[in-house]
This record gives structure tokens, sequence and C-alpha cells, in this order.
């Protein structure tokens, strides 16, 4: 049997009923098997950052421990979110969305693939990652930066006081 591995899960909803899609994907994560949620963070409400004209979402980060590998996690999370009615599509990129799911970091693990990016390639640039990971993982480092989740907050809010 794998070693558990710690990993955080950024989810997030700007359609329809948004609290109601998270609490279904999380309930989904929370029932894959080789998964267990150790922490949610609060949910924010956050303007959309990309894409197409949209509406406000709701987000916040889910910390969990898997015997799943990377890849093996992101399809799951794939899953929930196709489950959830998520359309991934390249013309739909950074669109409006029933439910995302990213997986922001998997351990120490540094992986560059067309399929898999981690840590994930700009979570340390966005505050609706980085506020709700210090939340459930503030001692977390980045593997690339060798800057926890709380250096990386405190560095965004100096750099964006006007948040």
């Amino acid at each position: 049997m794998k070693r558990p591995c710690p990993a955080a899960v950024a989810f997030g909803s700007n359609v329809g009923d948004r609290a109601r899609h998270i609490d279904e994907a999380l309930a989904r994560l929370r029932a894959l098997p080789g998964v267990a949620v150790r922490a949610s963070s609060s949910v924010r409400e956050t303007e959309p950052v990309g894409g197409p004209p949209q509406g406000r979402f709701l987000n916040g980060v889910a910390l969990v421990e898997t015997t799943l590998g990377p890849e093996e996690l992101l399809a799951a999370l794939l899953a929930i979110e196709r489950a959830g009615g998520r359309e991934r599509a390249a013309a739909t990129r950074d669109a409006p969305r029933t439910i995302d799911l990213d997986l922001v970091f998997h351990g120490d693990a540094v992986l560059d693939s067309s399929e898999l990016t981690l840590p994930h390639p700009r979570a340390h640039q966005r505050a609706f990652v980085l506020e709700p990971l210090c939340e459930v993982a503030p001692a977390w480092t980045h593997p690339r930066l060798g800057r926890t989740a709380r250096e990386l907050w405190d560095e965004w809010r100096r750099e964006h006081p006007l948040r």
C-alpha cells in the first residue's frame, strides 16, 4: 500500500447554485477511495481572473491526504468536475463553470507533463488560492520557489495593497 501524501485541491464555482456545486464536489472528493479530506478552508467570493465577462466565484482550498499518485488524483478530480456538469475544452478556457477543481500540490512533487504541472503553475499568483491555502496549509513550502504558503500570501498582499 502506498504511503499517504498531503495534497491541496483548489475549488471554485461561478455558475448556478455555486455553494451547492461546491458542497457536491467536496462530498464526491470525500467519497473517493484513497482520499481523506483533512481540512477545508472557508469559502470566499472572488472576482473572476481572465476569460469572458462572467459572474463572481466562490473559492476555497481543501487539504487532503491521499494514497493516489498525482495523475490518479487529477483524473479523479476531472471526473468529479464532469459529474458536476463541467465541460473542459480548449475553446472554453477561463469560461464560467459549475465547478473547478485544481490540484495545487501533491506532496513535494515537481512535475511538468502535458497533462499536469505541479505545483500548480499559477497558484502563487492568485489570491483566491493563496489566502485559503494559508488557512489549511500555511507551512507548505513551494518546492520550486522555496517559500511557504504564508510567505507567498504575505508577498502577494504587499504587491497588491489595494486588495
